[in-house]
């Protein structure tokens, strides 16, 4: 059966302004890893049985609809404004809607060089994109906003990095890979009659509910401050929250430098470039503010009255920081068992944490331990744990049914840095027995899986992994 992508490529009908189009580059000899079947089902795709599936998803042959083109954007990086940036090693296939009416992006990484590239050869290692995949799909079944791993493809190809790597290709869903950083490129180019489709466009596609500018801008920094809560409640760090990497939809995107932290501290920072411990775990509230912030000034050339723009969205991100505490607030309560925490149950959450901190606790491990009776075993100040454990249950005394809302908050299973980095490792010598298994053990992460407890254990000193890389 040949495979059939319902493509309806809205975007492809922007102006030019927007993309280059260009077509994939062929690879060698493609060989299916990973096709997500019930993913597919989801986007309409039938035909998953057609042998050209390997060549499909590697863009050696273009399904029927596509229209493929690299999307062009510029961001700040690291807090320094790159004006012009884009997809390098990436191409925009073309949409689809879904089978619930949700428009969704068909996107190939490692499809070869566009005009974007600046002087990268556009392709992907094995290890980057096994990474994104398994990490992709662990966060839409820990329940996070994400972007969506559909297939991974050998290409019979070298990549050439510090090293020879084996290449590959991913393909990503997402509710679309609109920007800041879009926003950026053309009010920084003074394209107004461009930013106003942008506007108009994102608007139609995210935000129908809302009339003005001003509106969806309160709306964009609504999902932002739940989706960084929510990362901070799962002790997830993105790595790279520059404002290219930041998506109007509210989806989490590019699983480069990531990670899930085992011991927990606040300034904990896994990205090898991230030097100065800008994106560090407890950063991410602070930067997500100031990404906002980016975005509201390239949308005030869209009000006629700039300076009444500039006061409404001022107010706008003025009001964040609570918005990203409330958030905070309803995440952590959730995994000590509250239905409705309150201001002051910030305190008991700190003074957990404070203690998790001392002594070096595993952050999944102790929530977890709070439904299973085993995180006092995760302190080490056990005195200290026994004044607070008292204290959490007279909390909790009245709540009903907070066990059951704890298991539901606090996952058993993450996909752990040193897991994944011996996944890589086995399939750079041809094994993708442990990627498989990953992938079917992260898909139910708050099921206890006994068969699986090995997973669950952190690293030893050996298996610590220091830093985490782009693999770009």
């Amino acid at each position: 059966m040949t495979l059939s992508i319902p493509f309806d490529n809205s975007y492809a009908r922007l102006p030019e302004a927007f993309y280059a189009r260009i077509t994939p580059a062929r690879v060698a000899a493609p060989k299916l890893i990973a096709f997500n079947a019930e993913l597919a089902g989801e986007l309409g795709i039938t035909g998953a049985e057609d042998p050209l599936l390997a060549a499909i998803f590697a863009g050696n042959t273009l399904p029927e609809g596509a229209d493929p083109l690299a999307q062009i954007y510029a961001g700040h990086q690291f807090g320094g404004f790159s004006p012009q940036l884009g997809d390098g090693r990436a191409l925009l296939l073309g949409e689809v809607l879904d089978k619930a009416g949700i428009r969704r992006d068909i996107q190939l990484k490692g499809s070869g060089p566009t005009p974007f590239s600046r002087r990268g050869d556009g392709r992907a290692a094995l290890g980057p994109v096994l990474r994104e995949y398994v990490l992709s799909e662990a966060m839409h079944a820990l329940g996070v906003p994400s972007t969506r791993a559909l297939a991974a493809v050998r290409t019979g190809d070298d990549v050439y990095r510090e090293t020879i790597l084996p290449g590959a290709v991913f393909t990503r869903v997402a509710s679309s890979h609109i920007r800041v950083g879009t926003f950026q490129l053309f009010a920084s180019r003074q394209q107004y009659a461009d930013l106003q489709q942008l506007y108009e466009y994102t608007r139609a596609r995210h935000y129908p509910e809302t009339t003005t500018p001003g509106e969806m801008l309160a709306a964009v920094c609504q999902r932002q401050a739940e989706l960084v809560a929510q990362w901070m409640s799962l002790g997830f760090i993105h790595g790279v929250m520059n404002t290219d990497n930041c998506t109007l939809s509210g989806e989490t995107i590019d699983y480069g430098p990531c990670a899930f932290m085992d011991q927990y501290h606040p300034d904990t920072v896994y990205s090898s470039i991230d030097q100065h411990g800008r994106y560090a775990y407890q950063a991410q509230a602070d930067i997500i503010v100031w990404n906002m912030a980016q975005l509201a000034t390239a949308m005030v050339p869209l009000v006629q009255d700039q300076d009444a723009a500039v006061a409404e969205f001022t107010e706008i991100i003025n009001a964040m920081p609570n918005l990203i505490r409330g958030a905070w607030l309803t995440r952590f309560g959730a995994k000590l068992g509250l239905a409705a925490p309150q201001p002051e149950d910030a305190r008991l959450i700190a003074d957990l944490l404070q203690m998790m901190q001392a002594g070096g606790s595993d952050f999944t491990n102790t929530f977890r331990g709070l439904v299973t009776g085993s995180a006092r075993d995760e302190i080490t100040d056990r005195a200290a744990y026994e004044l607070w454990h008292a204290r959490w249950q007279e909390r909790i005394a009245s709540e009903e049914a907070p066990e059951a809302r704890m298991r539901a908050a606090n996952p058993a299973f993450i996909p752990r840095n040193h897991r994944v980095e011996q996944m890589i490792a086995a399939a750079m010598e041809g094994d993708e027995s442990l990627f498989h298994h990953l992938n079917a053990v992260l898909s139910r992460p708050y099921e206890d899986q006994p068969e699986a407890e090995e997973l669950r254990r952190p690293p030893l000193p050996s298996e610590v992994v220091q830093a985490t890389f782009c693999g770009t």
